[in-house]
């Protein structure tokens, strides 16, 4: 059988591909420290489950329009005006089978064979095969730690092209856990409006903001297309919805979209996630959001006592980006001895680009704090074995 050139392009996701070496490692006995996907382990909020089973108690689900519910599109606009203070009309929001289709709809609807995008090198692996998957040239920048692994309006502007057509960021980033600042983010948007590209703002990390002043890039480019999802911070990850807003125009063609690759997004999670707007469902939110900020402290300090370095600390999502170059091993063979030996998966940086993928691995402190502590007595047991200390 011959397949396209387009999945024959595509390269593997690290991320899973280790965690299915784990879930082996698992089968034969051992206990696996799994510090390599981005997935709270709180689950879902009690009332949302709450309103999940209510739901599924209907003997009717059907389709519900290809753009999201109604009630639903209402909610996530009024999220954006009392978390954010940030009007945003429903009918621009665009509610998706997980922030992914978001991604998917977004790169179909604007991305012509051969427009190139720009983004950043670390940048989360799926947007480089969105890119590409619709014709799509990337234009990848790398981003050092002196920049916090994020494109800034110098980087923007030294590299843009006559042939750019768009710029896609992620703040809070995965996988770095980094933000860019508003006032780069505020220049970058202006930049590339002026010259008539398109932004693409990820934002699903940004609720989860380690400090109170993450702002969504609506507040000063209205017109930016930006992603969210209900899987970070309300903590729905299998549930499998998210949502973009969109400018006016390009409501009808996301849904036509929608309607033909989809159809819709599942409708019992749909209603079920009305909850998450709550003052509960908010509260408890709140509540994880500072124990994924105590559990960020537990990482860096348990890092640093082991001798490995966090070049840039992350301030929002929940990753820390590892430099293991002291190691004297790459990110690759980094993860698969520590694997192997201690039982401990991370993702290696080649998930992310070329730039720093040799140098650097991810570690998500999504997991309960005594899988984060075991995680860092094992590692440190392994770096120590390779002659690396405090």
């Amino acid at each position: 059988m011959k397949f396209s050139d387009r999945a024959n392009a595509i390269t593997p996701f690290y991320a899973m591909a280790f965690s299915e070496k784990a879930s082996a490692l698992e089968a034969q006995g051992f206990h696996v420290v799994r510090l390599n996907i981005g997935e709270p382990d709180f689950g879902a909020p009690q009332p949302v489950v709450a309103a999940m089973q209510a739901v599924m108690e209907k003997a009717e689900l059907p389709y519900t329009s290809a753009l999201g519910l109604p009630a639903l599109r209402d909610a996530i606009a009024g999220f954006y005006q009392t978390r954010h203070g940030v009007a945003v009309k429903p009918n621009n929001v665009v509610v998706t089978a997980g922030a992914s289709a978001a991604l998917l709809l977004v790169c179909a609807a604007l991305i012509n064979e051969g427009d190139v995008v720009m983004l950043a090198d670390p940048a989360y692996p799926c947007n480089r095969q969105f890119i590409r998957a619709f014709g799509g040239q990337l234009q990848s920048i790398a981003a050092g730690a002196e920049d916090r692994f994020q494109l800034t309006p110098q980087s923007v502007k030294a590299n843009w092209q006559s042939s750019t057509k768009g710029v896609m960021l992620a703040s809070p980033s995965n996988p770095t856990g980094t933000s860019v600042s508003q006032a780069d983010l505020q220049a970058i948007c202006e930049f590339a409006k002026a010259k008539g590209c398109w932004r693409i703002v990820d934002e699903i990390y940004l609720n989860l903001s380690h400090h109170d002043d993450g702002q969504t890039a609506l507040a000063f480019d209205p017109d930016a297309i930006v992603i969210n999802s209900f899987s970070k911070y309300f903590g729905m990850t299998g549930w499998r919805l998210g949502w973009c807003v969109v400018p006016d125009e390009m409501v009808p063609v996301m849904e036509r979209l929608a309607q033909n690759l989809y159809i819709c997004p599942s409708t019992p999670a749909q209603h079920a996630a009305l909850a998450c707007f709550t003052p509960e469902t908010l509260n408890v939110c709140e509540r994880r959001r500072d124990i994924l900020l105590h559990r960020r402290q537990l990482v860096l300090e348990g890092l640093a006592e082991i001798g490995l370095s966090v070049d840039v600390e992350p301030d929002g999502a929940f990753y820390v980006y590892i430099n293991v170059t002291p190691t004297g091993l790459t990110a690759m063979d980094f993860c698969e001895r520590l694997l192997e030996e201690h039982h401990v998966a991370l993702t290696p940086g080649n998930d992310f680009g070329q730039a720093t993928g040799d140098d650097y691995v991810r570690l998500s402190f999504a997991a309960a704090e005594q899988e984060l502590e075991l995680g860092i007595k094992r590692m440190g047991e392994f770096v120590s074995k390779l002659g690396i200390s405090a």
